[in-house]
């Protein structure tokens, strides 16, 4: 069932608002910056310091026992540490969880594509049960492959997405997203065709996780503050991977000499290439409509003083807004369900996808499309540059094992850029969107990653070539 949407009516209208409103002495009014008269909520405080709380969980980096992550992190840390030897256990809880609620509910028989990862989703479980028991079998004792998957995406995510759902209620609830969405309206709505309030689900998926961003889009989408397109855009175009991630690609392909403009420079292409792209097909022809049974918030249009008016707006947000433990517990139940869906996908379709990168040319010969594009803004080896990219379609980091202790300092630059821009693969990322309620199919997300790879070789390479 749908969460219910948040009212977004003024505050005189909300009844809510009217009973959280009322003092000792009656109720508070002001005069908003569109001239209306309305309540003000008790309680204002609760907007500063619950989003204060809520950025310093997601956004600020923290030195911890000689880590230096985010506080969503080092809680991370933490539960693996308090879970001790029940971790893989406790994750293929979740499996089960995701393999079994499918056909409970019965929306395996909704389409042949739900079908299909229900019955993915089986061989999801079986792959989980035999890494907890450190049993890898065949192909899967790579461990480039089955360890990779249990160890490097399936854990952490299985784990982090809940963890990270307890304090996602802090950035989302209390009037932070609708105070940053009017100041960066100016700029969200005609580059990208988003809402201002976007900007937050960016800056979350490059500083903590492209399964957080994406948490919180879904959840924003299906209390109608997003409609299907700008939820298909944000997905398909900010739910990267994060800076921490990065360090990792970076330092495989000994860029770190190079790291603040790596970092800057993929950044920059990144949300280029979303600018462009959302004006293409096949983002353009997703439906602008709201969650299906949900009536859409639009975020106003400011006129006059902004700063004004995102304070309003953010009045508006906190009259309506759940007490923490409400609000918590049912981003974490969100949050739950949405691990369930997304680590099953992970460990099936995720391992189909590196067994044929492996033992498979399926890759090599992808990499021809990107060819032409190479050679056009003289990439040195198009050929090897086009396999690298190709390859970025089943899991993120293996561009950057294909061109690794290559001579071409450009090369290792532009695929690194590649390997972060692209958004979409498969080994995780895939399965995360499609576990959600947004639009969109796996074959649109096939050819909005074809555009966005090409896209990025035709930036990212004469950057490389005049800034290296």
């Amino acid at each position: 069932m749908s969460p219910r949407p948040r009212s977004r009516r003024p505050f005189a209208a909300s009844a809510a608002a009217r009973a959280d409103s009322v003092t000792a002495t009656g109720p508070a009014t002001v005069t908003a910056a569109d001239g209306e008269q309305r309540q003000v909520p008790p309680h204002r405080w609760r907007f500063v310091v619950y989003s204060l709380i809520g950025l310093l969980m997601f956004f600020v980096s923290v030195e911890i026992g000689g880590k230096s992550t985010i506080l969503v992190d080092h809680a991370l840390t933490l539960v693996r540490w308090v879970l001790g030897p029940t971790v893989p256990w406790v994750v293929v809880a979740l499996v089960v969880v995701g393999t079994v609620r499918p056909f409970l509910t019965g929306s395996w028989r909704r389409s042949a594509l739900r079908t299909v990862f229900a019955l993915a989703n089986v061989v999801g479980l079986v792959v989980a049960v035999c890494a907890a028991l450190g049993y890898y079998p065949g192909p899967m004792a790579n461990p480039d492959i089955g360890p990779f998957l249990w160890e490097s995406l399936a854990i952490p995510v299985g784990l982090l997405v809940p963890v990270g759902a307890v304090f996602l209620a802090f950035l989302i609830n209390y009037g932070l997203m609708e105070f940053i969405g009017v100041l960066v309206q100016p700029i969200m709505r005609p580059v990208w065709r988003v809402p201002g309030r976007a900007a937050v689900d960016a800056v979350a998926s490059f500083v903590g996780s492209y399964s957080l961003g994406l948490l919180i889009t879904d959840r924003v989408y299906r209390e109608g503050r997003y409609t299907g397109k700008e939820a298909a855009i944000i997905a398909t175009g900010f739910s990267s991977v994060s800076a921490t991630f990065m360090v990792i690609v970076a330092s495989t392909l000994d860029l770190m000499q190079h790291w603040t403009l790596y970092f800057l420079l993929t950044l920059v292409v990144t949300f280029a290439v979303t600018a462009i792209t959302a004006h293409l097909p096949p983002l353009r022809g997703v439906p602008d409509e709201p969650f299906e049974g949900v009536a859409h918030a639009p975020e106003p249009v400011a006129h006059g003083q902004r700063l004004r008016h995102a304070w309003d707006e953010a009045m508006r947000a906190l009259a309506g807004a759940p007490g923490v433990l409400r609000g918590s517990w049912s981003t974490l139940t969100d949050g739950v369900l949405m691990a369930s869906a997304i680590v099953p996908s992970i460990l099936s379709v995720g391992l189909v996808g590196l067994l044929l990168a492996t033992y498979t040319p399926v890759f090599d010969l992808l990499g021809w499309l990107f060819v032409p594009v190479a050679f056009l803004v003289g990439l040195p080896e198009p050929a090897l540059a086009g396999k690298a990219v190709a390859v970025g379609i089943t899991e993120m980091f293996l561009p950057a094992t294909v061109v690794a202790g290559h001579e071409s300092e450009v090369l290792r630059f532009t695929v690194g850029v590649t390997a972060v821009s692209q958004i979409i693969f498969f080994s995780a990322l895939v399965p995360s969107i499609l576990a959600t309620s947004i639009p969109i199919s796996v074959g649109r997300l096939l050819v909005i990653w074809v555009e966005r790879v090409m896209l990025t070789i035709l930036l990212a390479t004469p950057l490389a070539h005049l800034l290296l």
